[in-house]
């Protein structure tokens, strides 16, 4: 594929609002994870919430769009300028040429659970001011950030659970190589609610600590939310040295089972096979691997033998969500940044949590940041079903 560029970038998410947060939380291997006291949830959990999003007032003439989700969407596009370089894009090709790709899972589905607690009790009929459409509707970040730019191209939502802001790389790779748009707005945002947290509690998933990813004991999840967006243009003809550039991509639908992974992790190899073929890249060119790693048991076993088979024991990597959590749809977004500062800052970022690695997997896993040149780096997103979408990025020298 032709490689294309991550002009700008930004995410928040409980590691903090913005790049510098987010880079000092890696640096000083910090974790974002506290015990839950989100909106009088009662489970024994760590989750990673963003501070204050329920103090953000949407930009004027959004207020249909308005629930946590699309509020969390707002604070993240008003960071490190990335709003400033999206209209000066607009302004190179126009409204109908910038494309918006956004992953999501639970979208603003919190927005409807507060709808449901002021039913009416006599006939159970939702309060009249719900709008389902521009809050709880999985399109709805999609059309809220088209608004909020006031673009009138292409808008898609992906919900491929985990793998959700991996994929709209691909989605948006594709249009423009049609020719369909010049530019691409790019990212994943999925905020907290009661339906994730009890609902992968009831799967027996959660973790009652933060979570610790590749860890002999690990025991589960801490889920998380965020919001990350990337700008995708062609690469121009003069690059800063450490400009960001996509270089391939990988998908699979291995869809061995609604919830778990294939257990030889066959689908999480295709998808990073095929990413790598696409950069043009062999296995030793890749200086760092983000994991999915959400320390659940067979997840964790799965990705362990998927890495182990095409790269060995080598290649250094770990798993970032023992101090962002879980953040669902939008993991694949926040960690392709993360991955973007990894290649900018020469860092190897170890992960958080985890105390003894789990022997049986095999991987060169970090529990210490490791600062060198990083020219190649993969991200992989796996979601349930087998959805599994695996990045490399790279610098531009």
């Amino acid at each position: 594929m032709k490689a294309l560029h991550l002009s700008s970038f930004t995410a928040t998410s409980a590691m903090g609002r913005g790049l510098g947060e987010t880079l000092a939380t890696l640096r000083q291997r910090r974790s974002g994870l506290l015990p839950c006291a989100f909106d009088g949830v009662d489970l024994k959990t760590c989750i990673g919430q963003v501070a204050d999003v329920d103090t953000v007032t949407l930009r004027p003439g959004l207020a249909a769009f308005d629930c946590r989700n699309n509020r969390l969407a707002q604070l993240a596009l008003e960071q490190d300028g990335f709003a400033t370089a999206v209209r000066a894009a607009i302004g190179r090709y126009g409204a109908m040429r910038v494309g918006v790709f956004i992953g999501t899972s639970t979208a603003g589905i919190l927005q409807t659970e507060l709808a449901y607690r002021r039913r009416d009790p006599v006939t159970g009929a939702l309060p009249a001011d719900f709008n389902y459409r521009g809050t709880h509707s999985t399109f709805s970040v999609a059309d809220f950030t088209r608004s909020y730019f006031e673009l009138t191209g292409p808008a898609v939502v992906v919900s491929s659970a985990c793998s959700s802001s991996a994929k709209v790389f691909s989605s948006a790779r594709r249009m423009l190589a049609a020719g369909l748009i010049d530019a691409a707005l790019v990212g994943g945002v999925d905020s907290l609610c009661l339906t994730t947290l009890y609902g992968f509690n009831s799967l027996g998933l959660l973790s009652d600590q933060p979570c610790r990813p590749f860890d002999e004991h690990r025991n589960g999840i801490s889920i998380g939310e965020a919001a990350a967006f990337a700008l995708l243009e062609c690469v121009p003809e003069h690059l800063a040295a450490d400009a960001v550039l996509l270089l391939g991509l990988g998908e699979s639908s291995d869809a061995y089972h609604i919830s778990s992974p294939h257990p030889e992790g066959l689908g999480a190899r295709m998808a990073m096979q095929d990413a790598l073929t696409m950069a043009g890249l062999r296995p030793p060119e890749i200086d760092y691997i983000n994991l999915h790693g959400t320390a659940t048991q067979s997840n964790d076993e799965a990705e362990g033998k998927a890495v182990m088979s095409l790269f060995g024991p080598a290649t250094p990597c770990s798993s970032t969500k023992g101090a962002s959590g879980h953040t669902l749809g939008a993991a694949g977004g926040l960690e392709a940044v993360i991955c973007a500062l990894a290649l900018q800052h020469g860092l190897l970022p170890a992960g958080v949590n985890t105390e003894h690695i789990d022997a049986k997997l095999g991987v060169n896993y970090l529990l210490t940041n490791r600062e060198q040149s990083v020219a190649h780096v993969l991200s992989n997103s796996f979601g349930f079903g087998g959805t599994n979408c695996s990045l490399v990025f790279g610098k531009a020298a």
